[in-house]
């Protein structure tokens, strides 16, 4: 009887090892999908209109300097602006910083991207103010404000 050829051997032993990985971890992966959802309910509440919404804030990248928005006007990083997914333009909404409880009132005039979470993206001007220009971005509350209501410091 012939000795089987080791490279043969190798490879049935490479094969059986990934069958075996897969067929293990597959229980784990569903697992994880049914608390993804769960957790995203939870990580949405509805809270009150008084009290906004909780979430991220980024700013504009230079490279959209002088480029037009959504609404038409074109984007001057110096301006108090902003982008919000929902928010309708001209929508003037209050940005808290959480960290550092600097805030500041922007003008909607953009959109961007939907995401599941609450997000805004900010001017460079207004990121500048809420003091995390340099980080990227900052956990904030977002207040929209009725139309004839002004910032209250």
């Amino acid at each position: 009887m012939a000795t089987p050829n080791p490279r043969g051997r190798l490879a049935l032993i490479l094969f059986l090892c990934q069958l075996v990985l897969l067929v293990h971890t597959l229980p784990l992966q569903a697992d994880e999908t049914k608390t993804d959802s769960n957790q995203a309910e939870f990580v949405t509440p509805v809270k009150a209109v008084d009290d906004g919404m909780v979430g991220v804030a980024s700013y504009y990248a230079r490279r959209y300097n002088g480029r037009r928005t959504n609404s038409g006007a074109r984007y001057n990083p110096e301006k108090l602006t902003a982008a919000h997914q929902d928010l309708p333009h001209g929508t003037r909404v209050k940005v808290i910083n959480l960290a550092n409880d600097k805030e500041v009132v922007v003008t909607v005039n953009d959109r961007c991207r939907k995401r599941s979470k609450p997000f805004i993206d900010l001017s460079r001007a207004a990121a500048r103010e809420l003091g995390f220009l340099g980080k990227g971005t900052a956990r904030v509350r977002i207040i929209v404000l009725a139309d004839g209501e002004e910032e209250s410091s």
